[in-house]
Parts: C-alpha cells; structure tokens; sequence
C-alpha cells in the first residue's frame, strides 16, 4: 500500500536549525536517530509541536509494551495510517513481544485470530470498536474491566483518541514513509 511513495508532503518540514528547545525534545525521543517527518513537519509551529509532544502516552503508564502497541498498530493500521504503523512497528514489535502474524492479524486480520489470548483479544474489539462507533458497548467494557483497572481503561480510550489524530495527520499530510519504517503486509 505505497500510496504516497511517489508524492511529496502537503507541508515541507521545517528548515533546519531548529529552535532548540524543538530540537532538544526531537533527540530526547530520537536518541541519536534522525527526526521523523511527522515531527520536523509539526516543529514549524512551536505552539502546535508542543501541544503534540506534551500529549504524548508513550511513557510508562498504566499499560504494559505490548497492550500499548496493540492498540497503537490496530489503530493506525484502521485508519490506513502506514506513515505511523510502520514507525510503531518498526520500533517497538519486537519489545512489545509481536510476533509477525500478530502483526499482520493487527493490519488485516481480527481479533478472533489464533495468535491471540482472550485479554489482547479485547484490545483489538476496543480499538474495532472505538473505529466503527466512536463508543464501547456495555458487554466490551464488562471485559475491558475484566482485565484493567478505570486508571487503564482511561489510557486505553486515550491512546487510541491519540493514534487516530495522528493517523489523521500523516494522512492528511501525506508524509513520505519513512525509509526504515516497515510496510503494509500485502
């Protein structure tokens, strides 16, 4: 799916050097890797760059590696997002414990795959969920309870909030795929 392999971004980056208060929040999560698109892009505003970083939830919450990136790669890979998918997957799969049919089941598959225990299985019909209705039924968060605690389940609703507004950016912007980044499975 190399739908913007050949086309530029909508919004160029900003022109190196940036401020430095953007460029030493870029090297605190970069740690010592190029900027990603996403992030010189979102640096041509620094109002607007902040508000990004300092809304981020890939600290350490109330969610383990792996429930985090389940919902990050279900989300991004719904919405078509390859630009952030790839980056995630890329990044954090193997940490997150993903093995590769777990992650093409994330991009093409559901959430009654094999690959799956009955606790991500309830992550993947969350993020369906939040995707196709904007909610979660009374009979999804009686599961979801099941295995997190309120605190978590806010963090759940949250992070796939998050993903899909920069899912929405990515695509808006049709950023060019990272060159590191993984693909779509085809």
């Amino acid at each position: 799916m190399d739908r913007y392999k050949n086309r530029s971004a909508r919004i160029a980056p900003a022109t190196p050097p940036l401020p430095a208060d953007i460029q030493q929040a870029i090297d605190a999560i970069m740690r010592g890797k190029p900027p990603l698109v996403l992030f010189t892009t979102l640096a041509r505003d620094r109002r607007l760059f902040f508000k990004f970083f300092n809304s981020g939830l890939l600290d350490r919450g109330h969610l383990t590696i792996r429930q985090r990136e389940i919902v990050i790669d279900r989300v991004t890979a719904a919405c078509g997002a390859e630009y952030e998918w790839g980056v995630h997957v890329s990044t954090f799969a193997a940490k997150a414990g993903l093995s590769e049919h777990q992650i093409a089941s994330l991009t093409t598959g559901g959430p009654h795959d094999e690959c799956w225990d009955d606790a991500d299985r309830v992550l993947i019909r969350l993020c369906d969920s939040l995707q196709r209705s904007c909610t979660v039924d009374d009979d999804l968060w009686a599961q979801l309870s099941t295995y997190h605690s309120d605190e978590a389940i806010l963090e759940l609703l949250m992070l796939a909030g998050t993903y899909r507004t920069v899912s929405y950016l990515v695509n808006s912007l049709r950023l060019p795929l990272e060159h590191s980044a993984r693909r779509f499975p085809t």
